[in-house]
């Protein structure tokens, strides 16, 4: 709507120029002419793309953290080269330019209107924002940034100094929800639930304590006292996501992941063997929902010949370092990639397995094992996943362990998977030729459950440390299906699971601790430098070395 208002702009500017064309007219060319100027400026279109800004933002920074977890396909043979600094480009403009510059024009708006609702959206946003670029990048540009003219190179604060400055945006954020002001013309996410925002907020805090724990002493003390006060997101009724559209015309509206999968020439993304391998060996009654089987059968599995054109690696032995874990291929029509394969794309389009009705707004799997396309399944009416009842009891789970408390270890871990699968499970009704009775039962839902809890109190039994932490961490990977930035934090600093699938290269070079910087951001900023690798670590990340 921002970007309408802009041309209505540009519009108005040609049309009084050629009205005064005998005139000398003269242009303060400080004033951009195709910018929304102040007094055009609307809080709720700001508000607007605001929210819509950073639901794309979360969803494509999600998708980054998902690959170095394992929960989705990552195709970098070597860390060092996959990602390059252009890579990130449009993620730091969407932040800067984009949102924290909106929320600047916002700001003065809704102050002077009395909007506290607004001012509390803009600062939930701006912290959570903030937040993600220190996981992702470090050190970064904060205190000096959006200066305009003032300051056209903004030097990089250090990380611990922007989740202050973050934590503090959010106690103004909840003293704004509290102040009782004007709901948005568009909440998307809340429906105009002051109390709803304000559990936001502090589970946003939650997760930055947790996040930074290692380096902050009070950190699981003030998550305890948070999650004693109850006011949180607690129950799935209180998720905060994004819910995407159906309207295929622009703008597409559409889950950006079916948009991808459900084309003319089929899928457009490989699932992860790893991800769809521990759910198939545990019987994960979420995997139906997660993933769809355009083939009954996958080349080279379970007899099934192997097929060079649309699955080479089916006529390839495992490579050595591989000893145990699955390559290539599951069984049953799971067909993805394994970690670090950087093969190119054969004909396998409408073959390989493609998102499923959760998240993405595609189809449920019933064994129909039909290629898709668009317009089929839930037509792409998923959901960003942004912070989770569940995500919560995952983050209580890991603070009991380090209590030493295996039982409210346990309780907590499966009070997640309850929450995830019963979630998950709902999201069959958005596709309306689904055969629901292939949804698995609630004996289904128990044995696995059960099963889980059993492999947890082996583990516990045996002292088997690693055994513990490693069932708590893949299940919580599991929930974390659609947005992995939370598994990518956890990794780095538990260093769990350690049984995850290797990548293909032997020697694939130090793990990703942060991404490189944008190169828009170190080829335009003088005061900004570019790492000397990606295994530079953020603040928070003093944990785990062993990471692969």
């Amino acid at each position: 709507m921002k970007n309408l208002f802009k041309i209505l702009s540009v519009v108005a500017i040609v049309g009084a120029l050629s009205l005064q064309s005998c005139e000398t007219t003269e242009l303060d060319l400080r004033e951009n002419p195709n910018a929304l100027s102040k007094d055009q400026a609307s809080p709720d279109f700001l508000m607007n793309q605001i929210q819509l800004s950073f639901a794309g933002w979360v969803e494509s920074f999600g998708n980054i953290g998902a690959e170095m977890a394992r929960i989705d396909y990552h195709s970098g043979r070597t860390y060092e080269n996959n990602f390059s600094p252009a890579t990130f480009n449009g993620r730091w403009s969407t932040a800067y330019a984009g949102m924290f510059e909106d929320i600047k024009a916002l700001t003065p708006l809704a102050e002077e209107g009395g909007l506290d609702t607004h001012l509390g959206i803009s600062k939930f946003i701006k912290a959570f924002v903030a937040i993600t670029l220190v996981d992702y990048f470090g050190d970064v540009p904060f205190s000096e940034a959006n200066l305009g003219g003032e300051n056209f190179n903004p030097a990089a604060d250090a990380g611990s100094t922007v989740y202050a400055s973050a934590m503090a945006l959010i106690d103004e954020a909840i003293g704004h929800f509290n102040a009782g002001g004007p709901a948005v013309a568009n909440d998307f996410y809340f429906s105009g639930d002051a109390d709803a925002w304000v559990k936001a907020c502090n589970t946003l805090k939650l997760k930055a304590l947790m996040t930074s724990r290692l380096v902050d002493s009070g950190a699981v003390s003030a998550f305890n006292s948070i999650i004693s006060g109850g006011n949180y997101i607690m129950s799935s009724d209180d998720d905060m996501q994004f819910t995407w559209g159906v309207e295929a015309l622009q703008p597409d509206s559409r889950h950006p992941r079916y948009r991808s999968d459900y084309t003319a020439t089929g899928a457009g993304y490989y699932q992860s063997i790893h991800l769809m391998n521990y759910m198939l060996q545990n019987d994960d009654p979420r995997r139906r929902y997660y993933f769809y089987r355009q083939n009954a059968e996958t080349p080279g599995q379970d007899g099934a010949p192997p097929a060079l054109e649309t699955l080479g690696c089916s006529l390839q032995e495992a490579p050595a370092h591989y000893d145990g874990f699955p390559f290539c291929g599951l069984p049953d029509g799971y067909w993805g990639r394994d970690h670090g394969n950087d093969e190119g794309i054969p004909p396998d389009g409408f073959l390989r397995t493609m998102h499923g009705v959760y998240p993405a707004g595609g189809a449920f799997d019933d064994s129909t094992f039909e290629g898709r396309v668009q317009g089929e399944g839930g037509k792409g009416a998923g959901i960003t996943p942004i912070m989770l009842a569940s995500t919560v009891d995952f983050w209580q789970a890991e603070a009991a362990l380090l209590g030493g408390d295996a039982a409210g270890a346990r309780a907590a871990m499966l009070a997640g998977l309850a929450k995830s699968v019963a979630k998950v499970q709902g999201f069959v009704s958005l596709d309306p030729t689904a055969d629901d009775s292939f949804a698995p039962d609630a004996a289904a839902v128990t044995a696995h459950a059960d099963a889980v809890g059993a492999a947890f109190d082996a583990a516990v039994t045996a002292g088997d440390t690693d055994g513990w932490w490693n069932v708590m961490a893949q299940e919580f990977f599991v929930s974390l299906f659609g947005n992995g930035s939370d598994a990518y934090n956890f990794y780095r600093r538990t260093g769990y699971p350690t049984n995850l699938q290797p990548n293909l290269e032997p020697n694939p070079g130090g793990f990703i601790r942060s991404m490189w910087y944008p190169a828009n951001y170190t080829n335009t900023n003088s005061s900004a430098s570019q790492k000397p690798d990606v295994t530079q670590t953020v603040f928070w990340d003093t944990g785990a070395t062993s990471l692969y």
